[in-house]
């Protein structure tokens, strides 16, 4: 569960309703009492859902949710039912529907990419990066778990990642062996992950004996060159394909034998259709 504050919460719903909602105030609705249910048009893989609970109960709303972050629902699924004042239902409408849609969006574009990747590598993973819309990370990060994926790495100071950024700022910038060293001294918990550009960097990789290798926009028939030349030689590291990595390549790129496979793309995913309808309590 990725935790999301009180503040956060709150942050949701005052983008949008800090002054109330003029129309249902100046209608004199206020006090009278209504339901509202949040219904998935196009179904699939949901989310948001945990998160929309939380926003609504900050409203006073009652609200039933009749499905978890995660599962897969059917076109026109009634996925809560809220009750309480018109005034508090109408504040909560946008707001929530908004985070239902792109959290929706972004799990249903992962449980896609991840049920391709598992059809040629059962156990294969997903990991989405850092590299989530700007004030989206903890939305995102719920999405893509709620869709089957894994987290790449939520910040710089979670994993070892030497780019060649890092690289370009050494004396030796191609002595991959003594880098690689290095880092296993100073970080010798942490899993040692290096990232090629190209072909000839994998196989400096190899050879440095790094723990990932991170491919970034290689061509498949080259990662494969590369899978095959660790099986050869026997090491003991393992290859990640990043950069490039989305539902229309996906598949390409699972048929290489890789099983970590990188991306941002689900962060970018057309939001899902979710219906939103608000009558009287009868």
């Amino acid at each position: 569960m990725i935790y999301l504050s009180d503040s956060l919460i709150d942050e949701l719903l005052l983008d949008d309703i800090r002054y109330g909602d003029l129309t249902t105030r100046s209608l004199g609705l206020q006090a009278q009492h209504g339901i509202m249910t949040f219904t998935s048009k196009q179904g699939g893989c949901v989310s948001g859902i945990a998160i929309a609970e939380r926003m609504l109960t900050k409203l006073g709303i009652h609200c039933q949710c009749f499905y978890r972050d995660g599962e897969i629902v059917e076109p026109q699924s009634c996925l809560i039912q809220a009750s309480g004042t018109v005034e508090a239902l109408h504040q909560g409408w946008k707001a929530v529907q908004n985070v239902l849609e792109w959290c929706s969006g972004v799990s249903h574009y992962t449980y896609q990419m991840v049920s391709i990747l598992r059809q040629y590598q059962p156990e294969g993973q997903l990991a989405c990066t850092r590299k989530t819309i700007p004030g989206t990370k903890l939305l995102a990060l719920t999405a893509i778990i709620a869709g089957g994926a894994i987290i790449h790495r939520a910040g710089s100071a979670e994993s070892i990642l030497l780019f060649t950024n890092h690289r370009n700022c050494l004396d030796v910038p191609n002595d991959w062996y003594a880098h690689v060293q290095t880092l296993r001294h100073a970080a010798p918990e942490k899993c040692i992950i290096v990232e090629a550009d190209n072909y000839e960097q994998g196989i400096l990789a190899i050879e440095a004996e790094a723990d990932i290798i991170q491919l970034d926009k290689l061509p498949p028939q080259q990662v494969q060159q590369l899978q095959q030349r660790i099986q050869q030689q026997q090491k003991s590291c393992r290859l990640s394909i990043a950069g490039g990595i989305n539902l229309n390549t996906i598949t390409e790129y699972a048929q290489t034998g890789v099983s970590l496979l990188v991306t941002s793309a689900p962060y970018y995913a057309t939001p899902r259709d979710i219906k939103v309808q608000i009558s009287k309590q009868q």
